[in-house]
């Protein structure tokens, strides 16, 4: 990791020069050395790496660098002395807990996985438990992706696959984002210990496409803070960069290349999803994902993945066994009987006592004009019974009046 405000300085430097893109730096970093060594070369002896244009820009300090390299240097001592120094606000990180670092391709802290992409990121910028950047190992690690707007059986699947799947000692990626992100967050926090372990050090990895000096989206703020105290935030922009459209795409790469396999759980046709899945399959990852209703346009990325060979998961014990080096207990799907939740642990056919409703609503998104044709059951009835399971989370209430069963498990 960076100690030093000078070695800071040369790396934002050289990630700053105009037109040095990501692979004349490593060709620089091969030929030269660190930065600060590149930066003592003459123009002359830079062009044989390089354009003339990219050497002549290498000779002259970018006008922002100095005030980056203070911002981010004032921001790497304030979490140093984070357990003196707290402050919060609607949009970034308390500091209390949370460690902060800066690591650089080459560096013994910078994630092995990421080594093993094509196009690893000069700089990586974290947030959380960073002690552990250096245990970070791809067959520990999966990624649950999905739509940002997912039916409630997505969002459901999303949140007990990474819980079991957190249970059994995976570091569930995914992108903070809205929707099937948030839960697996959410799920992977559940199964998780209750604080870091040698064992578990990381319940999860949010990879996002802003600085770190502010949350995105602003809903994920609560979430973002309990991964950041259980887990790690990471992502490759400097401090200060704001939610831009073109870097979420980008930053997926990292989400698939920090991860064995990549889990996608709905997604629509185009997607981000879909994105992030093409790339696993591209760095040499496993690409898995649910099936789901066949009316449903969040599940035609997934349906389109299998068709193209990705593997169909039911359950994550599924998952599990497409991860052969991750050491699993004795009982297959790790799961202690403390963490263990009756009510999630749904046989695959339905339970002889389910109401008529449940049983008429079937697995796809149904109106409620067909919902009373199959029930047989007045309006008023209807709606009172409908009402009934939303309250108990078995039923989620579709855009378009459309009503869907959620199971769990």
């Amino acid at each position: 990791m960076l100690n030093t405000r000078e070695t800071l300085g040369a790396w934002l430097r050289l990630s700053l020069t105009e037109g040095v893109g990501p692979d004349s730096a490593r060709r620089l970093l091969a030929a030269f050395g660190p930065p600060e060594a590149i930066f003592q070369q003459s123009e002359v002896a830079l062009r044989q790496c390089v354009s003339a244009q990219q050497a002549k820009a290498l000779q002259t300090v970018p006008q922002e660098a100095a005030a980056l390299t203070d911002t981010t240097w004032q921001w790497l001592q304030d979490g140093a002395n984070s357990n003196t120094n707290t402050k919060n606000n609607s949009e970034s990180y308390s500091e209390s807990g949370m460690g902060r670092a800066v690591v650089t391709l080459g560096e013994r802290d910078y994630p092995a996985a990421l080594l093993q992409i094509p196009d690893p990121p000069l700089m990586l910028y974290a947030l959380g438990q960073t002690h552990a950047l250096q245990l970070l190992l791809a067959e520990h690690t999966v990624a649950i992706v999905g739509s940002r707007n997912p039916t409630p059986q997505g969002h459901s699947n999303a949140r007990e696959f990474a819980r079991s799947l957190s249970a059994s000692g995976l570091t569930i990626v995914s992108g903070l984002a809205l929707g099937i992100d948030g839960a697996a967050h959410e799920g992977a926090l559940l199964g998780a210990p209750d604080r870091p372990t040698s064992a578990h050090p990381l319940a999860t990895i949010a990879v996002v496409g802003t600085g770190l000096d502010r949350v995105y989206p602003r809903q994920h703020l609560g979430l973002a803070h309990q991964i950041a105290l259980r887990g790690l935030i990471l992502s490759e922009y400097p401090l200060g960069t704001p939610p831009l459209r073109a870097h979420f795409p980008q930053r997926n790469r990292l989400i698939s290349g920090l991860s064995q396999a990549t889990l996608v759980v709905e997604a629509a046709l185009p997607s981000g999803s879909l994105i992030t899945a093409k790339q696993a399959l591209e760095q040499g990852r496993d690409v898995l994902a649910i099936p789901g209703s066949i009316h449903a346009a969040q599940s035609k990325g997934c349906h389109w993945l299998i068709k193209q060979g990705g593997k169909l998961v039911e359950s994550a014990q599924d998952v599990l066994e497409e991860m052969p080096n991750m050491t699993k207990r004795p009982d297959g799907l790790a799961r202690s009987e403390e963490s263990a939740d009756p009510e999630t642990d749904n046989d695959l056919f339905s339970p002889p006592d389910e109401s008529a409703l449940l049983r008429a609503l079937g697995h796809d998104p149904v109106s409620l004009d067909a919902l009373q044709a199959r029930s047989g059951l007045s309006t008023a009835t209807l709606q009172a019974q409908l009402m009934e399971l939303e309250l108990m989370g078995q039923v989620g209430r579709l855009p378009g009046g459309l009503f869907q069963r959620v199971s769990r498990g």
